[in-house]
């Protein structure tokens, strides 16, 4: 098993005089990003063989400015990501690589539960790793100017993985966002966490020894708590100061220990530890016209907030420590 360790030594050299978002169209992007490629260590050649042929794609800006995580109600969101058959899939799946799924569980103490809950959201069990070009969609995505910055440090990412035979270009085809492999890593993700275990010289994101092995690794390097809480959903009083309510990823705001926010909730479940520090989440209140601010409702734990790292999405991480705890019922 070969850890892959920061392959990347380099810092971007981000020059706003090359920076690609000033282009007007997309071959003057394509040009300016030349320059900056090669000013990061990515040589002519590579350069060629991966950006010859990329082309700007119209859908990815589509599937960028409507994402269902943004749309769909909580409980509709949950309720597709983490079905029966959903479940069934998985179990049969787990049954046909139990032998390198254990192993993987029992070496890096992640769960296999959770490991199954996220390879069949994000690609129903390697069923679905995406048909995208790559390179064109981060191209699209680093050209477009709403989030150019992060895509650009992506594409660069990528393409040194490229320089540094860690990657084989012509397996790069995957999510519309440039995300690859069973478990959908983007590239910036491979780089720190991706794993060679079947020890072949090379990351294959869409082999099964490969991929349980990096989201495992990457799982345990965020601080996955083994068997610890998740979320647990709640009832809240009417009294509840809103400035304790969360609607958004992007950082969980006043989180207090349990006994402190008991005042605010009905019908708890008192088996939790009280000392535990957790958040409250209310996913619907700024996604859903007319939504109940108070209701639905959810106490989270920091394996929430882990989960988080992986995709920004409150309704994501329900998801999956929805179905871990439905696989951890059947396996």
């Amino acid at each position: 098993m070969k850890i892959i360790r920061s392959f990347l030594a380099f810092i971007v050299l981000f020059s706003f005089s090359l920076f690609p978002a000033n282009a007007e169209t997309f071959d003057e992007w394509k040009n300016s990003f030349k320059k900056l490629a090669l000013k990061n260590g990515i040589s002519e050649r590579t350069f060629e063989l991966t950006m010859s042929n990329v082309k700007f794609l119209s859908k990815v800006i589509e599937y960028d400015r409507y994402q269902p995580e943004f749309y769909e109600d909580t409980f509709t969101y949950i309720s597709k990501r983490s079905s029966k058959k959903k479940v069934k899939k998985g179990v049969i799946f787990y049954n046909k690589n139990k032998k390198i799924i254990d192993e993987i569980d029992t070496k890096f103490k992640i769960e296999k539960e959770l490991l199954l809950a996220l390879m069949g959201i994000e690609t129903n069990f390697g069923t679905y790793v995406g048909k995208m070009d790559i390179l064109s969609s981060l191209s699209t995505l680093s050209f477009d100017k709403r989030r150019s910055s992060f895509f650009t440090k992506e594409l660069i990412t990528i393409l040194q993985l490229v320089e540094n035979n860690i990657i084989d270009h012509k397996s790069l085809y995957g999510s519309w966002a440039g995300a690859f492999g069973f478990f959908q890593f983007m590239p910036s993700t491979i780089n720190q966490y991706a794993i060679d275990y079947d020890n072949d010289n090379k990351i294959d994101l869409k082999n099964y020894q490969d991929s349980f092995a990096s989201a495992a690794n990457y799982l345990k390097k965020m601080g996955w708590k083994q068997n610890a809480p998740c979320f647990a959903r709640i009832k809240l009083s009417s009294k509840t100061p809103d400035k304790y309510l969360n609607t958004s990823a992007q950082k969980i705001k006043n989180k207090k220990k349990l006994k402190f926010f008991k005042k605010y909730l009905k019908d708890f479940d008192n088996s939790i530890d009280e000392n535990l520090t957790v958040g409250i989440i209310t996913p619907d209140a700024e996604i859903v016209d007319n939504a109940d601010i108070y209701n639905p409702a959810y106490l989270i734990f920091d394996n929430y907030e882990l989960i988080l790292k992986w995709n920004r999405s409150l309704r994501f991480g329900l998801a999956v420590c929805t179905l871990k705890k439905r696989f951890e019922n059947e396996l």
